[in-house]
């Protein structure tokens, strides 16, 4: 009782392995029932093969004997015409032994040639299906990949969508505030350039101006003013005379 318990956990532990196998790669536990399916049915078609040289012997043993018997019948038939009934008695014998042994070998004949148009329709008929399980495990195992990028297509759109509590809406997040701080850093800079701007305008005009008076004044001490406006009454007094 306690063995059958103990063997019945043990089956059920191999169990919970074989699944977790299937589950894990079920492509790849198909292709292997395949492999083991073409193996058995190379191995029966082995079989065949030599079931198959079984019954070409039986055939060939079939035909000696008929042929045994047709001379056996000649010669009684000759034995008979020469007027020996011992020999051609003898020879009934042999033909009766021959025909018991034909009779037999037919039978087996029979029987294998059933046998082996049997196995070799089950072959043709495995063969059939293994072709079609290949094509199945083609198909499944394409089938299976593109289920598989579909699936993660359709994550990574739903991530595409940039939602605050995705990870890419995180990244988003602390890009845009990178991006906000910087631009901030550079809105203070042009601030602060410009602070000072209007004293520095007001000084440089203050200098233009000053610098105006003193010229004006050099002018008038040099007497280069008066010159300047003396200078078109000569110019005109040369152009009249």
């Amino acid at each position: 009782m306690e063995i059958t318990k103990i063997w019945n956990s043990i089956r059920a532990q191999f169990n919970k392995l074989a699944n977790y196998f299937w589950t894990m790669d079920p492509i790849a536990q198909m292709q292997l029932e395949y492999d083991r399916s073409v193996a058995q049915l190379k191995e029966g078609r082995e079989g065949l093969e030599q079931y198959r040289g079984l019954v070409e012997r039986v055939t060939r043993q079939v035909k000696s004997i008929e042929k045994r018997e047709q001379m056996l019948v000649v010669k009684i038939k000759t034995y008979l015409q020469m007027g020996d009934r011992k020999m051609a008695g003898q020879l009934a014998i042999q033909l009766e032994e021959t025909k018991r042994d034909l009779e037999e070998n037919k039978e087996q004949l029979t029987m294998h040639e059933q046998a082996y148009e049997n196995n070799l329709e089950k072959i043709k008929y495995a063969s059939k299906n293994l072709g079609k399980i290949r094509e199945k495990i083609k198909k499944y195992e394409s089938e299976l990949k593109m289920s598989q990028a579909e699936a993660e297509i359709a994550r990574l759109s739903q991530s595409f969508n940039f939602n605050i509590t995705t990870d890419f809406g995180e990244i988003e997040q602390v890009i845009q505030e990178k991006i906000d701080s910087n631009r901030g850093k550079t809105r203070v800079a042009v601030d602060l350039s410009e602070e000072g701007l209007s004293t520095i305008r007001s000084e440089k005009a203050l200098e233009e101006t000053v610098a105006e008076d003193l010229l004006l004044r050099f002018e008038s001490e040099m007497g280069l003013g008066q010159k300047k406006i003396e200078e078109p009454s000569l110019l005109t007094e040369k152009t009249t005379l």
